[in-house]
């Protein structure tokens, strides 16, 4: 581990170096990479370094210990060291883990009211406010490709694009099936109702990166439906391709203009085929997992919002720790859970790592 932590750190401090020859800013898409590349170096360049100071610290504690007369402040210097290197020891595991390559993109999320029938869709709205409102905490941006809505004021089901540095390590974990437990505004006796609403989550793909033959393509267009004003049915700007090979179907009408829907469709379409193909490709290892600690497809439930007792109960999680307060989640401050799931993830990593 050392060995590494040190590459780590001279490529880090070569990083630095290249970063501040002026020369470097004359390329952008350089730039670009050199800045991205100090982003991920430099927490565990910087925790290395202090865990270096902490074993120095030892050595001199112990050195001193030598001496009678500063013996006992020295045993506490060694005491307070060895606590910090066994501190960013596990902070420097947890840092060296493998990172997920499509943390820093952007995510494209898609929420569909599910079993529950107008009291699932409203949930589903309630839903999409929830990520509304944690995108804009984060200083992120949020565009609805499409959406469907009930007269009530659901969504039977809506496709959105999320852009921001680090939407897609934040959100990834919110794939699956929420269930809601609450007295449905449709419900005139009072009685708890429990629905449910999907959401899937997919990193943004580039053209450059998942390239789809033309020739695989049906794209269709036709007139926005919903608000729109005049602008409705005047223009067939919406847009429908379908990947004839996999029966892959995505719709874009949020735009004005035919061009804009196409380019977001084709975006959504890649991001798509790129998640079965990486499913395809890591379906032994994910079979051996589920066998392990069940099913992580979308048909499990991963969540329950239960109103009348004011909490979330996050399935994924153990103990205390899998419950937080629903106002608090629904008003979209949704980090301390995010939080729970991260350190979750990263423990059983760290448990595979060592076995």
């Amino acid at each position: 581990m050392l060995d590494k932590l040190r590459a780590i750190d001279l490529r880090y401090q070569e990083v630095q170096e290249r970063l501040s020859d002026a020369s470097v800013y004359a390329d952008a898409a350089l730039l670009r990479s050199l800045s991205r590349e100090q982003r991920e170096l430099e927490p565990i360049a910087l925790a290395y370094r202090a865990y270096c100071r902490a074993l120095a610290d030892m050595e001199e504690a112990r050195e001193l210990l030598r001496d009678p007369e500063l013996k006992e402040m020295a045993q506490e210097e060694l005491q307070r060291a060895k606590g910090d290197v066994e501190r960013l020891e596990g902070e420097l595991r947890i840092l060296l883990l493998p990172k997920d390559p499509n943390d820093s993109r952007n995510v494209i999320m898609e929420i569909r009211g599910g079993v529950g029938g107008e009291e699932a869709m409203l949930f589903a709205g309630d839903l999409f406010r929830m990520y509304s409102l944690y995108a804009e905490s984060r200083g992120w941006r949020l565009e609805v490709v499409s959406a469907s809505e009930t007269e009530l004021g659901g969504i039977k089901e809506i496709s959105f694009l999320i852009e921001g540095e680090g939407a897609w390590s934040r959100l990834k974990f919110e794939s699956g099936a929420h269930r809601v437990q609450r007295v449905p505004v449709t419900e005139s006796s009072g009685r708890i109702q429990t629905s449910a609403a999907t959401v899937a989550v997919l990193p943004e793909m580039e053209e450059v990166e998942f390239s789809i033959d033309p020739r695989d393509l049906q794209i269709d267009t036709f007139r926005s439906s919903g608000a729109g004003g005049q602008h409705v049915n005047k223009t067939e700007s919406a847009i429908r391709i379908t990947h004839l090979p996999t029966g892959v179907v995505v719709e874009c009408q949020d735009e004005r203009s035919q061009y804009k829907n196409k380019d977001r469709a084709m975006k959504i379409l890649r991001s798509k085929l790129y998640e079965a193909e990486q499913a395809k490709q890591n379906a032994a290892i994910a079979a051996q997992r589920r066998s392990q600690v069940g099913s992580g497809d979308r048909s499990e439930r991963i969540r329950t919002y239960n109103f009348p007792q004011n909490r979330v109960t996050d399935h994924r999680l153990g103990g205390d720790s899998k419950n937080f307060n629903i106002d608090q989640i629904m008003a979209g401050r949704l980090d301390p859970l995010i939080d729970a799931l991260v350190t979750a993830d990263q423990a059983e990593k760290l448990a595979g790592s060592q076995e």
